[in-house]
């Protein structure tokens, strides 16, 4: 019987050892050289300081500023309580906000077609992307409110459209931090060229 269990407490120990530390270290060695960026959490800098992340959704409210999907978390874009609402698609609550949205969204840019994914919450609460039609939407909001053509901020969100993996995998999206950030830096320069 002492035979079975010193067994056992060897095989636990060595186990242990493998799946708890050395597995993990060769997985983050590895991530670490292959791809540094993806394993440091994607971060974002702007003047050499950390501002967010590619994989979790910044608070944007200034009309200057392209919005994320509406969040579902309490407060609204706290990654730490990622969620979604678990309000199915009978749900009363659902309906009128949703509703909601879309009216105040529509009172915004009239005549339009609002994109759902505006007006509804993803999954996780906190999804830093949106569908090519929800950014063109914004368009003339942001245009109007950085005085800038249309047509230069509707080429910005162009040029910023992520394809689906390989072609196959995902959808089309863009990435709303780093559009907002393509952003200030392309009005920052249209300002500095009207100076002149």
């Amino acid at each position: 019987m002492l035979k079975h269990v010193t067994r056992s407490f060897l095989m636990m120990a060595v186990m242990t050892i493998l799946t708890g530390l050395v597995y993990p270290l060769a997985m983050t060695g590895l991530a670490e050289g292959l791809l540094p960026f993806q394993a440091h959490g994607s971060l974002v800098r702007a003047d050499g300081r950390v501002i967010g992340s590619e994989l979790i959704e910044q608070p944007f409210s200034a009309p200057r500023y392209f919005y994320g999907r509406p969040s579902a978390t309490t407060p609204p874009d706290n990654a730490a309580s990622s969620g979604g609402s678990n309000l199915g698609p009978t749900s009363r609550t659902l309906a009128l906000r949703v509703r909601a949205a879309a009216a105040k969204l529509a009172r915004q840019n009239p005549g339009r077609e609002v994109p759902v994914d505006l007006v509804t919450t993803s999954g996780s609460g906190v999804d830093p992307d949106i569908t090519p039609a929800g950014a063109l939407f914004q368009v003339p909001r942001v245009a109007a409110a950085r005085g800038l053509p249309e047509s230069m901020v509707r080429a910005l969100v162009l040029s910023h459209i992520d394809e689906p993996v390989l072609g196959l995998i995902g959808e089309p999206h863009v990435n709303v931090l780093r559009l907002n950030l393509a952003l200030d830096r392309v009005a920052a320069l249209h300002q500095r060229t009207m100076m002149r």
